[in-house]
């Protein structure tokens, strides 16, 4: 892996704050680590690969908040369009931690808001002004959720109108149940884009069989630690996720 991201041309953390892109449509697909390894190999020409302090993969932890009915993670299993999550992520590798606020409106266009913060907690007066302002629940209500770990590779496209995330080793600690889950075989891709910009990474997606399948890592995280929660809306998404990687295929 680190051979085939060291071929990329890459884009350091002030260059990206160009193509951060808080207002704009995600499309997520799952695959497995070998048509990972193809897909690098068929982009570095015309992708950017982040790197930070030399390193161009990150690790990431966050921590999701929702209340003791897990009414956020209902709202989506239920499939409403206009949902919530909130949530303190932590970029572990540039030491920065942000509280983010993430809705994704019926246009299905996802909108961030996120202020830097020291720690986990929503605790602090400046944190709980701000959901106050965001959030569409009570405040006092937030519990700690789940928390998950992942490793990201981040690409920019040459003319900087789209980022693709790319995690893998993903695993999951559920603060309620106590229960651990890994989906370490398992790679989540998401093409973020302001608008239906042109993205060479989808013929390339395409040409590898690989097609647009929704994925939360919040909601499919709940689902495997989480046996008391409704999830029959998402059997077939983790049906799908366990088949991919035991047979590779589609």
């Amino acid at each position: 892996m680190n051979t085939i991201l060291n071929s990329f041309d890459h884009i350091g953390l002030d260059e990206m704050s160009a193509v951060k892109l808080m207002n704009r449509v995600d499309t997520k697909f799952v695959t497995t680590m070998p048509r990972l390894i193809q897909l690098l190999k068929m982009a570095q020409g015309d992708y950017f690969v982040q790197e930070i302090d030399g390193k161009r993969s990150s690790d990431y932890t966050t921590l999701y908040y929702d209340t003791p009915a897990l009414d956020m993670y209902i709202t989506h299993h239920n499939g409403c369009l206009g949902r919530q999550k909130v949530r303190v992520r932590r970029y572990v590798d540039s030491d920065l931690t942000f509280l983010e606020v993430k809705n994704k409106n019926n246009h299905r266009r996802t909108r961030k808001k996120r202020i830097a913060v020291n720690d986990f907690s929503i605790e602090s007066e400046e944190e709980r002004q701000f959901l106050e302002k965001l959030c569409w629940y009570d405040v006092d209500s937030l519990k700690p959720a789940l928390r998950n770990w992942f490793n990201r590779i981040t690409l920019v496209n040459k003319g900087k109108t789209e980022r693709v995330t790319i995690d893998t080793d993903l695993r999951y600690h559920n603060m309620v149940t106590g229960i651990d889950k890994a989906l370490n075989q398992a790679v989540i891709i998401e093409l973020k884009r302001d608008g239906n910009v042109p993205s060479p990474l989808l013929s390339m997606l395409r040409d590898l069989r690989i097609q647009p399948h929704g994925f939360s890592k919040y909601c499919i995280g709940t689902a495997l630690t989480n046996p008391e929660v409704k999830k029959n809306r998402l059997k077939e998404k983790i049906y799908y996720v366990n088949h991919l990687i035991k047979n590779d295929t589609y």
